[in-house]
């Protein structure tokens, strides 16, 4: 237990370490039926997973730079080259981060699109070197989620800039895959 708790220390992410940018795999995207807990990222992230492996030998899932900032996420795939290579998640747009319950390695957010869309929530799932740093980027996303939380109380919450009803609502959930397995049945959206 000792080492659960030495690891959550290392992982901790602070406002002024922001940003940080971690090397990882991208697995894709699958629509999400909901806006934020791991209820609604379990199921996509199992499809996702699968469909990785059953990759053929010669296909890999891209390497990309994942950067958190205070802005959000930027995506940027290093190989293969492609020639749509970057994107850019507004941290208004990210409702839901966490590590995986199951796969460890595993860091997902759910991302909300247009409202007017038939399917508004899209998980994106990545594969990180090692758990720890799959917690390092649930942390760091958690540290900006904290600093947009307090630039929105002190702009006024009607007057921040692009917030929607549907995306004030947001979540980083620190707890281990542990602690996820033994809550996920009791999980609300109260």
């Amino acid at each position: 237990m000792a080492s659960n708790k030495t690891n959550d220390l290392d992982a901790q992410v602070a406002i002024n370490d922001l940003p940080i940018t971690f090397k990882v795999k991208y697995i894709g995207s699958e629509v999400a039926r909901g806006l934020w807990g791991i209820k609604y990222t379990r199921r996509p992230v199992d499809i996702m997973v699968l469909a990785a492996k059953q990759l053929p030998p010669n296909k890999t899932l891209p390497i990309c730079e994942l950067k958190v900032s205070v802005e959000g996420v930027s995506l940027e795939i290093i190989l293969p080259k492609a020639s749509i290579n970057h994107w850019n998640y507004p941290i208004d747009t990210i409702s839901y981060g966490v590590q995986d319950l199951v796969y460890t390695r595993v860091f997902a957010m759910i991302v909300v699109k247009d409202e007017h869309c038939t399917h508004p929530f899209e998980v994106h799932a990545f594969v990180c070197d090692s758990r720890a740093m799959a917690r390092k980027l649930t942390y760091a996303l958690a540290a900006a989620f904290q600093d947009y939380s307090r630039r929105v109380k002190e702009n006024g919450e009607m007057q921040s800039d692009k917030i929607t009803p549907t995306r004030q609502k947001f979540a980083i959930d620190l707890r281990s895959p542990e602690e996820l397995a033994e809550g996920v049945d009791d999980e609300t959206e109260a």
